[in-house]
């Protein structure tokens, strides 16, 4: 759905999703009734540094916190009352929840942020959606294909706005980027390079003790059991980022973790954020980068280790070349362009967002699409979600991005999905 259409779409209907005073409901909170009240659910290292961040708007208020680790709620909440303390806000206690479907029951949260790992996103959005919240989702958006069908399938129906948290799409140097590529400053563009990290390995680690503060089948959730390991769940005192990003079935390693970063881009650039490659070709041997995914226009955009590190995209087009990170932006051989406006000719622009947060939060009050919603960000997941199904198969496949589904290959066909535990359902909406 297009941006203009999806205001239209919604503007009928604008006074079913304003933000309702929390008094009307009863709620005894502190918050003014035109704050944007959130809840937060999953608070490791990322969703600590994006409750910090909210804590700098004054659209919204943090009320509420899950988490199945009980020592991470209490550090939560420490550090937001520091932070509303250092901010010069008033202070208030935090709604405390071990199960989020409990968060998800108050009616007096607007809006969930979802920062837990990848497993969970797709089951935790479609129960917020159904429940009427508007929802931030971490990226990758999703594990499966059909996982992020079904998200932006339970979007749609309850008219929820949602932002995926491919932030790269609200900083200016991506953004000046893309500009330049899809106003022809180099050309035609004829292959793109990614420098991103391995596919996912199959977790091998040992079981640990179980710690008293974690619900550890809790964290697991719909994905197949397997025992305790800190690399998964990183405690407090580990200063480290949760290793389950390497580990199928909680992450699909750098290809999803950073591919939803760097592919995003190239999806932007190349405006195909509502389509698709339609083949992945994997190298040989899967221990080897070198995948490459090829587009219906032919440009062909390869999974490779090039530069300085990981993390970066080389553009090469018929009249120079586009490389960029979070560090730089380079242009040549005219090394100008990376710092020259465009002009006012250049008519091929993107919707700009200052700040990827704030425009969620706009987004919210206007009942307008974000700059990444979730069909956008299904997409970006969705090409790194085949890639790794390509690099696991070791063989070429073929892929309508129209259907959704790949061309005479049941044995891919049937990776497009994963099995759920119990009674965890995301299709159920």
């Amino acid at each position: 759905m297009k941006r203009r259409t999806f205001i239209k779409k919604t503007a009928a209907s604008a006074s079913v999703f304003s933000i309702v005073p929390s008094h009307v409901l009863g709620f005894s909170g502190i918050a003014p009734n035109d704050k944007i009240q959130l809840g937060f659910i999953g608070l490791g290292k990322q969703g600590q540094g994006l409750m910090r961040n909210f804590l700098n708007y004054d659209q919204a208020v943090v009320m509420a916190a899950s988490d199945v680790d009980s020592e991470k709620l209490t550090f939560f909440e420490d550090m937001m009352k520091k932070g509303l303390s250092e901010r010069e806000k008033p202070l208030h206690d935090l709604m405390n929840f071990t199960s989020y479907r409990a968060l998800l029951e108050r009616k007096d949260i607007d809006a969930v942020v979802i920062a837990t790992p990848d497993h969970w996103h797709a089951q935790m959005a479609v129960d917020a959606a159904k429940m009427g919240k508007d929802i931030y989702c971490e990226k990758p958006l999703s594990s499966s294909v059909a996982e992020g069908r079904a998200m932006v399938d339970a979007t749609r129906k309850y008219e929820r706005v949602f932002q995926t948290g491919s932030m790269q799409r609200s900083w200016d140097r991506f953004r000046h980027a893309v500009e330049l590529i899809r106003n022809g400053y180099i050309g035609d563009i004829i292959e793109v390079k990614v420098a991103i990290g391995e596919p996912y390995k199959f977790c091998d680690l040992p079981s640990q003790p179980i710690p008293e503060n974690i619900d550890w089948n809790a964290w697991i959730g719909p994905a197949s059991y397997r025992g305790y390991h800190r690399d998964l769940a990183c405690p407090l005192d580990d200063k480290r980022w949760g290793q389950w990003r390497d580990y199928k079935p909680f992450g699909g390693g750098m290809v999803t973790d950073w591919g939803a970063h760097m592919f995003d881009i190239v999806q932007w650039a190349l405006d195909m954020d509502h389509s698709g490659p339609i083949l992945f070709e994997p190298p040989k041997d899967r221990s080897d980068f070198g995948l490459t995914y090829t587009y219906e226009n032919g440009i062909k955009v390869e999974h490779t280790k090039w530069g300085e590190g990981n993390n970066e995209i080389r553009f090469i087009g018929t009249e120079g070349r586009l490389e960029v990170s979070r560090s730089y932006l380079k242009t040549f051989p005219n090394e100008d362009l990376a710092t020259t406006p465009l002009k006012r000719r250049d008519k091929n622009r993107v919707y700009k967002s200052e700040n990827h947060l704030v425009d969620w939060l706009n987004a919210i009050r206007d009942r307008s699409m974000p700059i990444c919603d979730v069909e956008i960000g299904h997409r970006t997941a969705s090409i790194c979600n085949i890639a790794n199904i390509a690099y696991d198969l070791e063989r070429p496949l073929k892929w309508d991005p129209k259907s959704e589904t790949f061309e005479n290959d049941r044995s891919a066909s049937m990776l497009l999905d994963r099995t759920y535990r119990g009674q965890w359902n995301y299709k159920d909406f």
